[in-house]
């Protein structure tokens, strides 16, 4: 063999251990811990977002798998469980296996909305058939070991868009609704704001919250371990200030999962795994 074809055939093997392992897509698990003085006794929670009812497995025994190891207080679905093309039917069976077995509040994502009305019905009514709770700009107070917690939840702004999409009133409506939701907290619990959306930080850091919970991101698709933490992600474009992980803003702290979308996505995860979340907090 020639030195030059020699020299090519290491260079592509080389590439391709570096490029295929990128591409496993088994589903990870994240921890975080977040302290805070109003917290007893150590309260786990799950955070699940952007499933786009994908699958994991007969009847989602994968992810519902994973997420009875983990034995959470309380689920929180921060958006897009469902999909606008794909199907409810995955969605439906993961809804299903956590509904009668913890906690579980939702938020609306966008594409729950890009179905149109009758489709968003439909969603909403699979959630409330599982004992699956929407927060829509309301709060739910939790008494989970000896610590009181209220989550605020937030709809999507593309709960305000119009028929020519997101606009200026829908991003104002948006903001109105986490202020008078924040407002209904209880002074001296530990305050959780559920979102879908992670690039209006800027919008939750104004109000004091102990945790912001988001999704949407999808972790910015692609990485670079070490180097790009996301590549591109919606509503933030290229190089994304909060793909996945966890951040900070006026002393508010922000955890972001990259969500579990897979096969609904057009361009394939890459060193991006899809992730549960779970935080402690303590």
């Amino acid at each position: 063999m020639k030195r030059k074809t020699k020299v090519l055939l290491i260079v592509t093997v080389l590439l391709l251990c570096l490029v295929l392992p990128g591409f496993y897509s088994a589903l990870t698990i994240p921890h975080y811990t977040v302290e805070a003085e109003q917290i007893r006794q150590p309260v786990r929670i799950a955070l699940i977002t952007d499933l786009h009812s994908c699958a994991y497995g007969e009847n989602q025994r994968e992810l519902l798998a994973a997420l009875d190891g983990e034995n959470p207080d309380a689920v929180l679905l921060g958006g897009d469980i469902f999909d606008d093309t794909l199907p409810v039917d995955n969605a439906a069976a993961f809804l299903r296996g956590v509904g009668g077995r913890y906690p579980c509040y939702y938020v609306t994502g966008n594409h729950e909305y890009w179905v149109g009305a009758a489709g968003f019905a439909e969603r909403m009514a699979i959630l409330e058939e599982c004992g699956v709770t929407r927060l829509s700009g309301g709060t739910a107070a939790l008494e989970i070991n000896g610590s009181r917690i209220v989550l605020c939840g937030v709809d999507d702004p593309y709960a305000w868009a119009d028929c020519d999409g997101f606009t200026e009133h829908a991003s104002g409506s948006f903001r109105e609704q986490v202020a008078r939701t924040v407002s209904q907290a209880e002074p001296g619990a530990f305050t959780i704001l559920l979102t879908h959306r992670p690039e209006l930080l800027d919008v939750y850091s104004q109000y004091g919250i102990g945790l912001v919970l988001a999704g949407h991101a999808h972790g910015g698709q692609w990485r670079i371990p070490g180097l790009v933490n996301g590549l591109w992600a919606p509503h933030q474009g290229l190089f994304p200030a909060y793909a996945g992980g966890q951040y900070e803003k006026n002393g508010v702290r922000m955890i972001v999962s990259r969500g579990l979308a897979r096969e609904s996505t057009r361009v394939p995860r890459w060193y991006n795994r899809p992730e549960l979340v779970m935080v402690e907090l303590r």
